[in-house]
């Protein structure tokens, strides 16, 4: 039986924006970023946790959105942070 994100309910944005200047927090601070995710809630661009800062995971546990996705050129993940599985979207 195949394990499914139980909050897909709480997708919002499905679409990246055109472009993308880099995470929305470090761009205030001037700090580096290493991959950008994108909260499929609100939108909000972040930094991956591998970035010095973690925007993206910090974002989510701050405002209880669950579902980022790669925010990345030809990426087309996401991740639910509370169920802990990847998974892709269906084309809409």
């Amino acid at each position: 039986m195949p394990v499914t994100c139980a909050h897909l309910d709480q997708i919002e944005v499905t679409e990246l924006p055109e472009q993308i200047a880099g995470c929305e927090e470090c761009l205030k601070t001037g700090d580096r970023w290493v991959h950008l995710r994108m909260c499929l809630t609100c939108g909000k661009i972040g930094c991956c946790d591998s970035s010095p800062n973690k925007h993206a995971s910090a974002h989510a546990r701050e405002t209880d959105h669950p579902i980022i996705c790669s925010a990345e050129p030809g990426e087309d993940w996401s991740w639910c942070y509370v169920d802990e599985i990847a998974f892709r979207l269906a084309p809409q």
